[in-house]
């Protein structure tokens, strides 16, 4: 393994070097940064360790930091014993909908429901109060995303000020240095408090302040959170809750914090985790280096993962006159070339990812680990019909596998949740399966409370679709053992399901279908007019299945077991109802050619199978992908953030590369924070921190985004690889090193000219990869750990 990656970090230098002459050759720094303090959370610098957040606003007046921890929810552990006898609905809904009565069936979906998601919480917010008097000036911060580091810096009275952040993964903890120009400069006032229930106590420079979620306590996590102050002179006393600072010339403060959630399945009280001891053993640890040690312990531990990967476009220029949300207004308004902005927007995806996603069994949520709000927007939890599967997209591509191993934990919890919801609300006892949500807790029933929309509470396909992260894990890295153990079991139980799930089509009894469905938060209007949600045999369900199978029969065979399972998934594999086209020339969404009650609507479930799926392609299912571009035709350019993000991946898929851009450039239209209350900018896009804009706030877009640059570079099933087969005309000349394929591959790439001079693929394994570029088709012949070079 180590002479593997030193033979390709050493290609890759080679390579760099000899393409150099297309792009600039001092590499861009990659950061936002801003003239003024952040008034607004769309405005805020985002830092991460993978559990703890922190969002700096960099006010000098008074510096806000808001905190988050990603296993900080409302609940308590799913009641196994929901839903009863639900299941007993399932047929009366399916004679409904045979009998094209879809009021009915709609009425009756309700019986089929279960509670919501839970929450997911603020941990609380530091505030750093400067208190010396005057007027500042020559304000600026920054947030650097080469070394994950945010920095404020303006000046009073001739002094200047400087404070730097960071969020430590080998450490977890958050650090912030204040320092100045002139010595004992520093007089300030430090707190801690919460929108939870909390208790906050300052003493011997240290605020410790604990509390629980909403709800009752004795069913509530709790956390504890210490703030230490380090100060190299001056003093610093306690005022009840506030710390005081006076004539310091330089200051460290620590902040550490520990819940006591202890995994989906364990009540957060009877059986939380020791919270109190662990963040108390986080606090003594504080004592074994020095700040400058714990900075280059937190930024070689990032580098680690954020260095694999450089874009490089020709034509990028570090911008150093107009701040970051400038230069967006202006790409977005004035549509203003910025080929800067576009890669710093790809690599902002990777950042906030790496920040996001470290943390064992909780995957970066619906804002990532960024929610301020006491109530966020959809829960903050886990939307599984697109919305967390988005947020994985770039994981592997761009080079972070380890950042997948949080969902690996939370969908073990789903199968085991999800036993339950398959028997009592479906009456199936084999397998497992998912709704439209889930959250720290598992949650894997049908939400809506009986109350709410079958259009998105009622779906069985959330799981299906979600362990297919897994299996991606599997595809890029080839990791028999993590095939074995983890993906190939999960994915099992989740076909078990399907198959039992599966009927026959009354209409056609040889092809295999679902009833009832939905197409995830969409509904149709049928030819007698009634607009509804739930019918039978989904294209987005069949889509979700055919995938599963076919993977689950690879995953198998490259185990070698289960050969009566595989000859079983394949049996029904091949009776599942085919794709269809519409009247105008559209993939059918609907079973029967029926209008879409909104045809520009954000979610396009139906293309599945374009991507991220491969079941249609160009080259092997023209027609198809001919209906899946009337399909995006149709719906417009105009979406929400997460599904403009979307929508870049499928053009590139379409090998359409106008598009494909153009849907990158709408996805960097600048919104306005939600509080300016700005009607010329709200649309989905991108806020002046780059936070996605749905709106609000939804980071799945920051994902789809990035995945987008992936997909316009790099196209690769496992067997054949397309380089360059979107690159928009506006990218003549570039490279981008250190991506990952399907089959365990590196790539890095160069071009001039609209046209590739170089790649340098590396393989772990034996095998033929045919590669298409330039026109031409090439197979290459590997050996395990070999580096080859096509120009």
């Amino acid at each position: 393994m180590k002479h593997r990656l030193f033979t390709f970090a050493l290609a890759a230098s080679t390579f760099l070097n000899c393409q150099a002459a297309t792009v600039s050759k001092t590499p861009l720094p990659n950061k936002l940064w801003y003239n003024k303090p952040a008034y607004a959370f769309e405005e805020s610098l985002p830092l991460g360790n993978g559990k703890l957040g922190a969002l700096v606003y960099g006010g000098a007046n008074n510096d806000s930091i808001q905190l988050n921890d990603i296993t900080l929810w409302t609940g308590v552990p799913v009641n196994p014993d929901e839903g009863g006898e639900a299941y007993k609905w399932i047929s009366k809904i399916r004679e409904a909908l045979f009998k094209e009565d879809y009021k009915t069936a709609d009425s009756l979906q309700h019986y089929v429901q279960g509670h919501n998601s839970e929450f997911y919480q603020p941990l609380g917010m530091i505030n750093i109060i400067d208190c010396n008097q005057g007027e500042f000036t020559d304000y600026y911060r920054e947030l650097n995303l080469d070394k994950s580091l945010a920095t404020v810096q303006f000046k009073r009275n001739g002094i200047q000020y400087t404070k730097e952040y960071f969020a430590s993964h080998p450490d977890k903890m958050i650090a912030i240095k204040l320092s100045a120009s002139q010595k004992r400069a520093i007089n300030s006032d430090i707190s801690l408090t919460s929108l939870i229930p909390h208790q906050v106590k300052a003493s011997r420079g240290q605020i410790t302040m604990t509390g629980h979620v909403l709800g009752d306590e004795a069913n509530s996590t709790h956390y504890c959170a210490m703030l230490h102050v380090k100060n190299t002179d001056g003093q610093v006393w306690a005022d009840d809750s506030v710390l005081h600072l006076k004539d310091v010339s330089e200051a460290i403060i620590y902040l550490v914090n520990e819940t006591s959630y202890n995994g989906f399945d364990k009540h957060p009280v009877k059986e939380g985790a020791p919270y109190i001891e662990r963040v108390s053993d986080d606090a003594w640890h504080l004592a074994n280096f020095t700040y400058d040690e714990f900075k280059q312990r937190h930024i070689a531990d990032y580098r680690k993962l954020f260095d694999r990967v450089s874009l490089n476009l020709k034509g990028a220029k570090f911008d150093a006159s107009r701040p970051t949300d400038q230069q967006l207004l202006a790409y977005s308004d004035n549509h203003e070339s910025n080929p800067y902005l576009e890669q710093l927007y790809f690599q902002y995806g990777r950042y906030l990812l790496i920040s996001s996603s470290r943390t064992k069994g909780v995957p970066a949520n619906l804002q990532g680990l960024w929610a301020p709000a006491l109530r966020s927007p959809w829960r903050g939890n886990y939307t599984i019909n697109i919305n967390l599967e988005e947020n994985y997209w770039p994981a592997e591509v761009a080079n972070l596998s380890e950042l997948v191993a949080p969902v690996d934990g939370l969908v073990e919890g789903l199968s085991v949740t999800g036993r339950h919801n398959a028997q009592h609300f479906y009456g199936i006892d084999k397998g497992w399966c998912a709704g439209h949500n889930t959250d720290a807790w598992a949650m894997s029933n049908p939400v809506g409370t009986g109350n709410e929309s079958p259009q998105w509470s009622n779906w069985a396909m959330g799981g299906a679709w979600l362990v297919e992260t897994l299996w991606d894990h599997y595809d890029y890295t080839r990791d028999t053992e993590y095939l074995r153990n983890t993906a190939y079991p999960l994915m099992k139980g989740a076909a078990d399901f399907l198959l039992a799930w599966l009927i026959p089509d009354p209409h056609n009894p040889n092809e295999l279908i679902t009833a009832p469905c939905t197409s995830p938060e969409a509904d149709y209007i049928t030819d007698k007019g009634y607009r509804g949600s739930s019918f039978y045999g989904g294209t987005a369900d069949l889509a979700i299945i055919r995938e599963l199978f076919k993977n689950t029969i690879k995953g198998a065979k490259a185990l070698g077991i289960d050969s009566d399972y595989q000859q079983q998934l394949q049996a029904a594999l091949n009776r599942l109802r085919p794709y269809h086209i519409g009247k105008r020339g559209n993939l059918m969404e609907w079973y029967h050619d029926w209008d879409d009650q909104d045809w520009h609507h954000r979610h396009q479930s139906h293309l599945l199978g374009l991507y991220p799926f491969h079941q249609i392609s160009v080259a092997k299912t023209p027609e198809l992908a001919a209906a899946a571009t009337k399909t995006l035709e149709i719906k417009g350019d105009n979406s929400t953030g997460w599904s403009t993000g979307w929508r870049i991946n499928l053009w590139a898929r379409l090998h359409r590369a106008d598009k494909a851009y153009q849907i990158y450039r709408k996805l960097l239209t600048y919104v306005s924070p939600e509080v300016y209350k700005d009607s010329k900018h709200h649309s989905g896009g991108t806020y002046p921190n780059l936070f996605d804009a749905h709106p609000p706030f939804q980071i799945d877009g920051n994902f789809g985004g990035t995945a987008g640059v992936c997909e316009m570079l790099m196209q690769c099933d496992g067997e054949t690889m397309n380089l360059l087969p979107a690159l928009p005309q506006e990218w003549q000349a570039g490279e981008i090193r250190g991506l990952k394929a399907r089959g365990n591959y590196g790539v890095s790439l160069a071009w001039n000219k609209g046209k590739l001079t170089q790649a340098t693929i590396t393989s772990k394994n034996e095998g033929n990869l045919t590669i298409l570029y330039n026109g031409k088709q090439k197979i290459l012949t590997f050996k395990a750990g070999e580096t080859k070079t096509i120009r």
